[in-house]
């Protein structure tokens, strides 16, 4: 899932569907492509940041899996 092209969403108050039509693609193709079923295309990907006035390699990255962090107990020792 392409958390940082949702949250990019989020902080604009986007629907996937508004940018999906602005884009003029089908919101069914956008939806895959945030939850990775899907790829999108250099063309697609440069539209997708310019709309939204972001970095392209920040909005298409995804997020590793980050390790459950140390209860604060065991770091204060």
């Amino acid at each position: 899932m392409l958390t940082n092209l949702k949250a990019a969403l989020a902080v604009r108050h986007l629907r996937q569907v508004d940018l999906a039509l602005s884009l003029k693609i089908p919101p069914s193709t956008l939806s895959e492509i945030i939850c990775g079923r899907r790829s999108a295309d250099p063309s697609l990907r440069a539209r997708i940041a310019e709309t939204l006035c972001a970095d392209e390699a920040w909005l298409f990255s995804t997020l590793a899996r980050i390790p459950p962090l140390a209860k604060e107990s065991e770091v204060l020792r």
